[in-house]
């Protein structure tokens, strides 16, 4: 049975649980009434908010009489069959999960905050002998869990760099186990790897001889990509908006308190960490995963959309989702009003309001692009047109002053290798969900690189 029929079963097992929870909805909705709330999230650093808010009473005491049930996980598709099993009623998850259960729901799940970026990495072993992807033959890769973020970001690197997994016939194994049995399999050699995130980035690198193939941070625009979000039924977010509006209060206030308290953060997510697990990381190590992760309210919606085109491409959905309902952060944007914060968004582009298109008019001047080039770009972005052919395309319209972009300093590097974002941006400009603006940045980005020659 390959990844990809395994990954169906899975998504049949959530729909149908999502099926019989609504059949149950009318007898019993979610909690038996509004005195609780259920959250769900794992004792991970990517999930420090709730861990640090929930371990030290915050939470608690930002919602009041509203008595906080905690529920742990190892990852997030278990916590969202979870959700949908009427279990938990808001879980801190990545967007792997998220986009799994929008879609299996036929849309009835909502991201309704962000919580961190980054904090998520592809570490081997010092000796087993992986100097770059050209050394992955044979070996044998792990993630948290099968179709979770980290797997998906592992699956389709391996596809990115020509690798398909043993299960679909290729050289590569991928053997999806908890985080703490990971770092027991790496300690046997039982595994070459893992994709994995922070705090166990950093155990893997301390304690299984373990270093940084592949800082995730590397593959994104800016080094910024969603790692866990807070997501809702939509159902129970029309129900209780009042219960969530203090949640995402106290969620604001936890992750600007962790920000400008580091060291007194880590002590509270140390202390956390014991009562949920008996074990405690050193202080050196855990200022050193703290490095390596934001926490941020904002969402990062453009890289949940590229990450949906990456579960599509590695096979776990049949087509590429709309996912055009995920988003609601209404009363997230009532809370940054309220504490004199700057709101955020749910477009692609990042840019917050109705448009997406902010460009003054002398910006606008800085750039002209024909009608036409939109449909090569999303020609390319879905792989009918190659790179090479779209690059020397652009690289032509450009020296011929047909495609006009704004002085940017030509690159020299040798590396031609175009990242995701790229073509991502390229395909959303083609199909009018970002501003013109934001898809020539990408071709500044190329011509600064040295892949397009002007």
């Amino acid at each position: 049975m390959n990844q990809k029929t395994r990954f169906k079963i899975l998504g049949m097992i959530v729909a149908t649980v999502i099926m019989a929870s609504i059949i149950g909805y009318s007898n019993h909705a979610y909690a038996s009434d509004q005195s609780v709330l259920r959250i769900g999230y794992f004792p991970n650093l990517t999930h420090a908010p709730a861990v640090i808010g929930i371990g030290n009473g915050d939470f608690q005491k930002s919602l009041g009489d509203i008595t906080i049930e905690p529920h742990v996980f190892n990852a997030g598709p278990d916590e969202v069959e979870a959700l949908f099993a009427n279990q938990i009623d808001v879980a801190y998850v990545g967007p792997g999960p998220t986009i799994n259960g929008y879609v299996k729901s036929d849309g009835d799940l909502r991201v309704i905050s962000g919580v961190t970026s980054g904090g998520a990495s592809f570490v081997v072993r010092n000796d087993a002998e992986i100097q770059s992807t050209a050394d992955f033959v044979g070996k044998t890769f792990s993630s948290p869990q099968l179709g979770n973020t980290q797997d998906i970001a592992l699956r389709t690197y391996l596809l990115n760099n020509g690798y398909q997994t043993s299960d679909n016939g290729g050289s590569v194994k991928v053997l999806p186990a908890t985080n703490s049995d990971i770092v027991s399999l790496m300690l046997k050699k039982s595994i070459d790897g893992a994709w994995v995130p922070e705090p166990w980035v950093t155990v893997l690198l301390h304690q299984a001889n373990g270093k940084i193939l592949v800082d995730e941070r590397d593959l994104w625009q800016n080094g910024k990509f969603v790692t866990t979000n807070i997501v809702v039924r939509a159902e129970f977010l029309k129900d209780h908006p009042d219960l969530i509006k203090k949640l995402l209060e106290a969620n604001v206030d936890e992750i600007n308190w962790i920000n400008n308290n580091p060291d007194q953060a880590r002590q509270a997510f140390n202390d956390a960490l014991n009562k949920l697990t008996g074990k405690t990381i050193p202080d050196d190590q855990l200022k050193e995963a703290f490095s390596r992760f934001d926490l941020t309210y904002d969402p990062i919606a453009s890289s949940l959309f590229q990450e949906a085109d990456n579960t599509y491409k590695v096979g776990f959905l049949d087509s590429k989702p709309d996912l055009s309902g995920i988003y609601d952060l209404t009363l997230l944007n009532q809370v940054l009003d309220e504490k004199g914060l700057a709101e955020v968004s749910a477009n692609p582009s990042g840019n917050v309001g109705k448009s997406t298109s902010s460009s003054t008019s002398s910006q606008a001047s800085a750039y002209s692009i024909p009608i036409w080039v939109k449909n090569n770009a999303r020609w390319w972005s879905e792989g009918s047109v190659s790179d090479g052919d779209f690059v020397s395309g652009v690289q032509y319209l450009i020296q011929q002053n047909i495609l006009k972009v704004p002085s940017t300093q030509q690159g020299n590097s040798s590396s031609q290798q175009i990242p995701t974002w790229v073509k991502n941006n390229a395909g959303w400009w083609g199909n009018g969900q970002i501003s013109d603006g934001d898809f020539v940045k990408g071709i500044q980005y190329l011509i600064s690189s040295g892949i397009i020659k002007v």
